[in-house]
């Protein structure tokens, strides 16, 4: 009975194991505007693009000019930050997508309205 209950034991941490190394074989890395980097017009950037849930947005900027602003759909078509949005500013930022629709913006006065918007729907 012990052998049995291990056996399954182990079985069970090693199928655990592989869906963890699948998962991060199928999730992918994209750097947003490609070697442009993160900057105005990017907002026909995803047009062609397949994401899934998991995958990770790189966006590369000169963080004393841009940003990042995850919003919602409002905060996308208005161009403007939603109280409470989470603001990166790094320059280097790294994203991974949730599933769904996944909007980013970047807040400096007449970026966003110049294109510099992003729209990903992840799988």
């Amino acid at each position: 009975m012990v052998q049995g209950r291990c056996s399954a034991v182990a079985a069970t941490v090693l199928l655990c194991l592989l869906s963890l190394h699948f998962e991060s074989v199928r999730s992918a890395t994209f750097t947003v505007g490609d070697s442009s980097g993160w900057t105005l017009n990017a907002v026909g950037w995803t047009k062609g693009k397949r994401f899934r849930a998991g995958d990770t947005l790189v966006f590369n900027y000169n963080p004393s000019i841009h940003n990042v602003v995850a919003v919602n759909r409002a905060g996308y078509s208005s161009c403007k930050a939603p109280k409470g949005a989470k603001v990166f500013s790094s320059g280097k930022d790294q994203i991974k997508l949730r599933k769904g629709q996944n909007f980013f913006i970047c807040s400096s006065v007449g970026h966003c309205q110049s294109g510099m918007k992003i729209a990903a729907i992840a799988a």
